[in-house]
């Protein structure tokens, strides 16, 4: 008996290309993820900026999320001076979870010969208008807001770098005398000679608090077993302790001053020295003199 030869299903047409003017959101069986592109300048890289990524990935139930960030030349061109250099924020996205790519270089505004060229679907960001400081347009986004490519995601309130940039210069001194504190020098922290000592005297002022208080806390418990009145006791010791802080900051101060009075006389000093130079040098040509030859003139 021949064998019937059965006839195979004709096979499915490939899908069309996708136009990228098209702002129909792409269907969930597309086999081809939808191509999400975030951007941003991303200094100091923190949680907020991890959940609004987090946001444009799931935008779409599959997703390849890339995300631009602009170079120092541009960002400090048009917004300021970042704390960390582009390859340290290039690097802190490729370590987030919801990144599949990373642009360096990014644009400042947004164009459509930038997204055809890495095939954008969807642009995600927070819709507030976004101030564009170069010019080209009113709103960083409203190039792709016009053509329906803008997709909103949510700020996460109490949370960004200038926030953490504030809460730093807030406590300025604290974290100039933890780092001095761990081995930083004055020079590697930008701060004057004057400053450091200020700063010292600050720590070695908290550390006496803390030991004094510490004491105290141990007279109590003894004054207490002994039987001695405690309100009393305690009225007494909080009087001696404030006094002995005060006059210690006092001479602190006085020491302080001293040492910016000195300083100032120095440069003073050295300032009149510079000036009478000069004029010497003017009504008698220009004649080379040793630090010392000077000195005999000068002092």
């Amino acid at each position: 008996m021949a064998r019937v030869k059965r006839r195979s299903a004709p096979s499915k047409p490939p899908s069309p290309a996708r136009d990228l003017h098209d702002t129909q959101p792409l269907q969930e069986h597309n086999e081809r993820p939808v191509r999400v592109y975030a951007d941003g300048i991303f200094d100091l890289f923190h949680f907020g900026h991890a959940r609004a990524l987090e946001q444009a990935k799931k935008l779409f139930p599959n997703t390849y999320l890339l995300v631009g960030c602009c170079n120092d030349e541009l960002t400090n061109r048009y917004k300021g001076k970042t704390v960390m250099t582009q390859e340290e924020r290039y690097e802190s996205l490729r370590h987030c979870k919801w990144v599949d790519e990373v642009i360096p270089d990014a644009p400042w505004v947004l164009t459509q010969e930038f997204i055809d060229k890495h095939q954008i679907d969807y642009v995600a960001h927070d819709a507030l208008p976004y101030v564009d400081t170069s010019g080209a347009a009113n709103d960083v986004y409203e190039f792709v807001k016009k053509i329906g490519k803008f997709k909103e995601t949510k700020r996460t309130d109490g949370v960004s770098t200038s926030d953490l940039i504030m809460r730093i210069l807030k406590d300025y001194n604290q974290y100039v005398m933890r780092n001095l504190a761990r081995g930083y020098t004055r020079k590697d922290l930008g701060v004057s000679y004057v400053k450091e000592k200020q700063l010292q005297v600050n720590m070695k002022i908290n550390k006496l608090r803390e030991t004094v208080k510490a004491h105290q806390e141990k007279l109590q418990t003894v004054a207490k077993t002994a039987g001695i009145n405690h309100e009393e006791w305690l009225a007494n010791a909080d009087r001696w302790v404030a006094g002995f802080l005060e006059k210690f900051e006092e001479h602190c101060h006085s020491m302080e001053t001293a040492i910016k009075d000195q300083i100032q006389e120095r440069l003073g000093r050295q300032a009149n020295r510079g000036i009478i130079a000069s004029l010497y040098a003017a009504t008698h040509g220009s004649v080379t003199y040793t630090r010392d030859e000077l000195g005999v003139y000068l002092e």
